[in-house]
């Protein structure tokens, strides 16, 4: 080999797990314990062992084009000792064998670089097993040479060396192209190309980006684009488009497709990652051989399977995964996360990069790869990251349980409800907050866990029972508590008070997701967080956690203010006591409007009893206007069909819920859509958890009220209002229900390029001591 020529580097994890794989796809000794299971584990093996002993030894070797790069967990040079250490819970003796094939090669690799690295003659190399649960060492080993070893490290780069060859080819021509890559249109929109130069100088520089863009400038496009420019002289290997929505991933694979459509176009892998119960086959069957045949010998046919999908052409979205996958018989969940490792773009849901256990984080970290991550309408992200860093428990699903658990897990499900029934019992507030839960309700949980793990581990019991929910449900929680701080809170609910029991719900709560959030912006080169609504750009930096170099672009809106006619009716209020004294007034309001300019509108809600209220009121006042509404958990067919109504030449007023599937995310440009009622300053309603949150960000930033209430409300309205002009050609009216939007205050957090109206009309009566 030349020395001028392209090396592979790859971790020992990721030689092994290509080369050394085999069998069935097993998740029977699964789930393992927590990351921070796993390295208290690891430092309690190393504490035990004395000399000179050494932790996690960094170590490096070559093979022909390959350099292969990775941490030994321990090294004792007095014995000659090398240990792969695994930490686990459960019967090790359930341990699948094509598992513990796997560690040997890891083992082995790690021994043959460290004879290479010491010159060594030989080695014992172990594979050490750490149980969680009773902290017990099980430990297999094996006296190698080193030739023994070398010889085995050899073998596994043999194996790869051909795939290898084939990724520096296909990098090397993907980067050529890229960096000719143009846009996939005669030119900018208005607004897109500073969006684009932002994006560009942001991966340039290895920053992230806050850019506030308008709705309907083509935002997806215009940040991929740039990226993917950016990608050769960054040395990117992968980029990330992490969406709230499915409509999200669907217009970045639409942007996609427009960019590798040309006869031109750059040699893009695009693998489209979705949740697994949308892609299993068979959810009534466990997750390995004995039960799912598409389990059965999923590493023996995964080589041709990948092989087929990467050499096929367009993109490997959900329809095409699984077609590839079924004429291989593999799991089509599984195989995409196999081509995410060869991938050049993924496009998935955000908690496949921010949440606990992210896949996307973890293979980022663990091979050491080069990212640039999009988050799509990035004003979604702090409630999905209070969310994914949250947890909960009901005590009524205990209760079920017990009565049909198995008579294994019984005794411990009875021993956690009568701990909670405790807790119940000395607490006289309905919701109250703890510092953290009592001792004995946790050691009940442990003992319930402990005992379901030993349950499950014989993989008998389908995908999706209750009580292999619960199973994971309570796993969650304990994973949660052990990142327990002043960014979260244990709280207890009581949800049911009878004479003979009481029931509540345990949750641990995250109010700030910035401490976990944080981690995730530092691991890659750069991200860019877009959307139409992102302002104050402060709040968002201080809750998400974002690098204090994060730079701020608030892109100029390519419509005027003539297209859109925005009003406050500012003689209403829609505040929970003038609930019903609104009805009227509001309805009166859409009628009005309605006549005056028929066609097709939006009419937006704080709530479904609020919505349902004024559409019963509107058909029996004005039963000639046509009206058709969103209703409580909705399939894609019934959303569809409520978006269908929408036509050029329709006429009428679509209810729907500020914040819901509605109020953003849809594109209807056109006269399918020329105007919005926005009956709601879409505040959080005030309520013990909402008080929570507004005395930590106080606490905190200074701001509880803005940052609790006033800036996620006011984002619901003008996301739910953007629905309204999707291009230039567009004309409506956006009509503002409610007194407090013509303060001062709020009016300032409404986009800059509206031009609004006040009715003249006189605000309603209210006492002057409330509060927004």
């Amino acid at each position: 080999m030349s020395a001028d020529a392209p090396t592979y580097t790859i971790a020992v994890r990721e030689l092994c797990e290509f080369t050394a794989k085999q069998g069935d796809l097993d998740l029977r000794f699964t789930p393992g314990p927590s990351a921070q299971e796993g390295i208290a584990g690891h430092a309690m093996v190393a504490s035990r062992r004395g000399g000179r002993y050494q932790s996690e030894v960094s170590l490096s070797g070559t093979h022909g084009a390959l350099r292969v790069r990775g941490r030994a967990d321990g090294y004792d040079p007095d014995k000659g000792l090398v240990e792969e250490i695994k930490t686990h819970r459960g019967d090790l003796a359930r341990q699948p064998a094509n598992h513990r094939h796997l560690h040997w090669a890891q083992a082995k690799i790690y021994g043959a670089l460290l004879c290479q690295r010491f010159e060594l003659q030989k080695l014992r190399v172990a594979l050490v097993y750490y149980d969680v649960a009773t902290q017990q060492e099980t430990v297999f080993s094996e006296a190698c040479s080193a030739a023994e070893l070398q010889q085995f490290f050899e073998q596994q780069c043999e194996r790869f060396l051909a795939w290898a060859a084939q990724q520096l080819a296909h990098r090397g021509a993907r980067d050529a192209a890229l960096q000719t890559l143009r846009f996939p249109h005669a030119d900018f929109r208005l607004g897109q190309r500073p969006l684009a130069e932002a994006v560009y100088r942001a991966a340039s520089s290895g920053r992230c980006l806050l850019a506030q863009a308008p709705t309907g400038i083509g935002k997806t496009i215009g940040t991929v684009f740039p990226l993917l420019k950016a990608s050769p002289a960054q040395r990117l290997d992968k980029l990330f488009f992490l969406a709230a929505k499915t409509p999200g991933r669907g217009l970045a694979l639409e942007a996609l497709r427009r960019l590798t459509g040309a006869a031109d176009a750059p040699p893009l892998r695009v693998v489209e990652l979705v949740a697994r119960d949308k892609a299993c086959e068979h959810p009534d069957k466990a997750c390995h051989g004995d039960s799912c045949p598409l389990a059965r010998g999923f590493y023996d046919r995964l080589p041709a399977a990948r092989s087929a999908a990467l050499d096929t052409t367009g993109l490997l979205d959900q329809s095409r995964v699984r077609e590839v996958a079924l004429a291989h018989q593999v799991c089509p969940y599984y195989l995409s996360q196999e081509l995410v490792r060869w991938a050049d773009v993924v496009v998935g849901d955000y908690n496949y990069w921010f949440d606990l256990g992210a896949m996307l984080h973890g293979l980022t970290l663990a091979n050491e790869w080069r990212v640039g991550v999009l988050v799509d309408e990035a004003h979604n992200l702090l409630e999905r990251g209070r969310k994914m860093y949250s947890a909960e428990l009901q005590q009524a699903d205990v209760a079920a349980l017990r009565s049909k658990a198995p008579p294994a897990v019984k005794p411990a499900l009875d021993r956690l409800y009568r701990a909670w029934s405790a807790l119940n019992k000395a607490q006289e507030a309905d919701f109250a907050v703890h510092e953290k839960p009592p001792a004995a309700w946790r050691d009940a949980l442990q003992n319930a866990i402990a005992a379901l793990g030993e349950h499950f581990a014989d993989g008998q019991s389908p995908n999706d029972t209750p009580l292999l929910r619960f199973y994971f449900d309570a796993l969650h929680v304990m994973r949660v508590l052990e990142l327990l701080d002043d960014h979260s809170q244990v709280d207890l609910a009581i949800t049911e008070r009878r004479a003979t029991r009481t029931r509540s719900t345990l949750c641990v709560r995250n109010l700030i997701p910035a401490p976990h959030l944080r981690g995730r912006f530092a691991a890659a080169h750069t991200t860019t967080l877009f959307s139409a609504t992102l302002t104050p750009p402060g709040f968002h930096e201080d809750t998400l956690g974002l690098p204090e170099r994060t730079a701020w672009i608030d892109v100029e809106s390519p419509f005027e203010a003539r297209q859109l006619s925005v009003r406050i009716a500012r003689h209403i209020s829609t505040r929970w006591q003038q609930r019903a004294q609104s009805l009227a007034p509001i309805v009166a309001l859409i009628a009005r409007q309605y006549a005056q300019a028929p066609g097709n509108y939006m009419a937006f809600f704080s709530s479904f009893d609020y919505l349902q209220q004024v559409a019963e009121l509107l058909h029996a006042t004005h039963p000639g206007v046509p009206q058709w509404s969103q209703s409580r958990a909705m399939d894609e067919a019934s959303r569809q069909q409520f978006l269908a109504r929408f036509t050029e030449h329709g006429q009428g007023i679509g209810f729907a819920v500020l914040g819901g599937a509605f109020a953003e995310g849809i594109d209807l440009p056109g006269r399918r859509l020329i105007g919005a009622f926005v009956a709601t300053l879409g505040l959080p309603q005030v309520n013990p958890v909402n008080e929570c949150l507004r005395e930590r960000m106080e606490q905190r930033f200074g701001a509880g009220y803005d940052y609790a209430y006033l800036y996620p409300g006011l984002q619901k309205v003008v996301q739910a209002a953007g629905r309204v002009i999707r291009t230039t050609s567009d004309e409506g009216v956006v009509i503002l229900i409610d007194d407090r939007f013509a303060r001062p205050q709020v009016r300032g957090l409404l986009p800059a390029w509206w031009h609004v109206g006040v009715d003249a009309a006189a605000p309603p009566q209210r006492d002057e001591a409330e509060v927004c």
